[in-house]
């Protein structure tokens, strides 16, 4: 029973997915409605629904463990554009169109102010959601993403797309040009990756749905005679698209600048290891340090024992999220 079941099945949530109109297309998103009693503030007022945004290759069912730590609360996550089941909606791509197409989210589903958690590069896109939106945010936490990361040693300013691509993820990139056999041989594929080296159903259900079925070698459309190609459903245009705005485009800039300037109130949880397990993490602490000194509304926490996936995936990191968000409304 994969992880999204056992989150219906335990009584917690249940879990439905849903199609948003945005510019192109729609939008794939999951919901998970509490079966507990609704969460309430203070005051006796429900509190705001939570609005989850993925990272730069993944898609919504990166959160389900999340999700089941947040009982009596509403909790929505979509697939952004280029990912997962919104993998064919065309671009542009960017901070800005994502940011709009959660913002397209935010009002049918989420009857927003929603607090916004945004991992990886959903960090960027939580962001500069706030600042394109800020009535739609309650509170924003950034886990592991939102801030600029630095560029790795040895590669230049004035890298290529392509380059920076390589250079900020690696292998997570490399793959989305594959193909694999069957789901199982994906699933070997990522058994491997030192970053899962404690595998646990909640990331087989995420490997298991990030594999798509494309129509045959030779072949423009689906049900073509042949057998289906199965490969990742990321679009490989759209992460270099994304990483070459993140790193340079002018939405995350500004939304710093704002965050700067109107004091906004954002948490940031740090993995200390990174993509590949590695030590140092995607962000070193000096400069996350850095940050603290330029945004008087930031503040930030370190989960010990966690890498950049996992921190969304498995203890301790998805306590540290709930209580982010929690501490957050506190």
């Amino acid at each position: 029973m994969s992880v999204v079941d056992q989150v219906e099945a335990t009584g917690s949530h249940t879990y439905t997915t849903h199609d948003v109109a945005v510019a192109g297309g729609a939008l794939r998103v999951g919901v998970w409605e509490p079966t507990a009693p609704e969460a309430t503030g203070p005051d006796g007022a429900p509190l705001p629904a939570i609005v989850l945004v993925h990272g730069i290759t993944a898609s919504h069912r990166a959160w389900p463990a999340v999700v089941s730590a947040l009982p009596g609360r509403r909790v929505v996550a979509p697939d952004l554009r280029g990912r997962g089941r919104s993998n064919t909606l065309p671009g542009p791509y960017g901070m800005a169109a994502h940011a709009d197409d959660v913002a397209a989210v935010i009002g049918a589903l989420a009857a927003g102010p929603a607090v916004v958690v945004g991992h990886s590069m959903g960090g960027f896109v939580s962001l500069v959601l706030t600042h394109r939106h800020p009535d739609l945010v309650a509170r924003l936490v950034l886990v592991d993403g939102g801030l600029p990361i630095p560029l790795p040693p040895g590669v230049p300013d004035g890298a290529t797309p392509e380059e920076l691509v390589r250079a900020l993820l690696g292998p997570a990139i490399e793959r989305l040009t594959q193909t694999f056999p069957s789901a199982e041989a994906y699933r070997e594929f990522w058994r491997a990756h030192p970053a899962f080296a404690r595998w646990n159903p909640v990331v087989e259900q995420y490997v298991d749905y990030d594999l798509a079925e494309y129509p045959p070698v030779g072949t423009a459309v689906a049900g073509s005679p042949g057998a289906p190609v199965l490969r990742p459903a990321t679009s490989p245009d759209a992460v270099a698209a994304d990483s070459a705005d993140s790193a340079r485009g002018d939405a995350v800039p500004a939304a710093l600048a704002w965050a700067a300037e109107t004091n906004l109130p954002i948490t940031f949880l740090r993995a200390p290891r990174g993509l590949l397990d590695q030590p140092g993490g995607m962000y070193p602490a000096d400069t996350v340090a850095e940050w603290l000194g330029r945004l008087p509304g930031l503040t930030a926490s370190e989960v010990l024992g966690v890498n950049h996936y996992t921190i969304i995936m498995a203890e301790p990191g998805i306590s540290a999220v709930r209580a982010a968000v929690t501490t957050v409304e506190g």
